[in-house]
């Protein structure tokens, strides 16, 4: 199992790869239900997190099938 600084930066790294190489795909990251907390303070959890990173790879390899890079 990964630790929670070891997900951070493979978020990190993730969304600055989205950043550069998708950057319309970028705009709507924040617009997106998960990165909204339902509480006024969540508990970043390993779990959590693990998820948001397997949706932030799911997002790009879905956006990558439906909009060819030129």
């Amino acid at each position: 199992m990964d630790t929670l600084q070891n997900i951070e930066n493979q978020i990190i790294r993730l969304t600055t790869s989205i950043e550069v190489n998708y950057p319309e795909l970028y705009k709507t990251l924040d617009e997106s239900p998960i990165t909204i907390p339902s509480s006024a303070h969540p508990d970043m959890t390993i779990s959590i997190m693990e998820d948001y990173l397997e949706t932030l790879k799911q997002m790009l390899k879905q956006y990558t099938k439906t909009h060819n890079k030129q």
